[in-house]
């Protein structure tokens, strides 16, 4: 037996079907830090900021690191790694004006907690941290620069955290999706 369908009725169901489907959700804005190794360095890679409600996931890897060593992880308040020692990137980013410390007390905005290099001097990482990214305030990443330091952070020594030279910089894109030189990265 046939089931005869009128055309208006299934035309009203697939009406209806596609407006009661579940939209998918947009992606979470995010920036991305393309890390270049300071003079006599080796440390480089990619870093993605992406929002999260009001906190934003920072993943990515950096490779070239002393093995088995943690590495002081920071963003700081210009975008800008010209100078030959990331010096020109500034201070760690602090619009509040608050002390260095760790994430479970009060920090800088930029204040992360260090990487951990394995065995072969490559640090995989996912943190989150309190912060925003591109949501126009001046504590956002987006346009900052990220830094990667010699030693692991006291979270202590004011303002720094005595985490020694800058081995690595890298300028955070000031568009969603994008590295400070505009070119699209996406999410891997």
């Amino acid at each position: 037996m046939k089931l005869h369908i009128p055309m208006p009725l299934l035309a009203a169901a697939a009406l209806l079907a596609a407006c009661t489907s579940t939209p998918s959700a947009p992606p979470a804005p995010y920036v991305v830090a393309a890390v270049q190794p300071t003079a006599g360095n080796r440390a480089s890679g990619t870093v993605w900021f992406v929002q999260q409600g009001p906190e934003v996931l920072v993943r990515g890897r950096i490779t070239g690191l002393k093995p088995n060593q943690e590495h002081g992880f920071h963003v700081h308040e210009k975008g800008d790694c010209s100078a030959p020692d990331g010096t020109s990137a500034g201070a760690h980013l602090n619009p509040d004006g608050k002390p260095h410390g760790p994430q479970g007390g009060p920090h800088h905005a930029g204040d992360m907690p260090s990487l951990k290099a394995d065995a072969t001097g490559t640090a995989d990482f996912r943190i989150t941290v309190q912060g925003t990214v591109l949501s126009g305030a001046p504590g956002d990443f987006a346009g900052k620069s990220v830094v990667v330091h010699a030693a692991p952070d006291d979270y202590t020594t004011q303002p720094t955290g005595n985490s020694g030279a800058r081995i690595a910089c890298g300028v955070i894109g000031k568009a969603a999706g994008q590295d400070a030189s505009g070119r699209t990265v996406p999410m891997t």
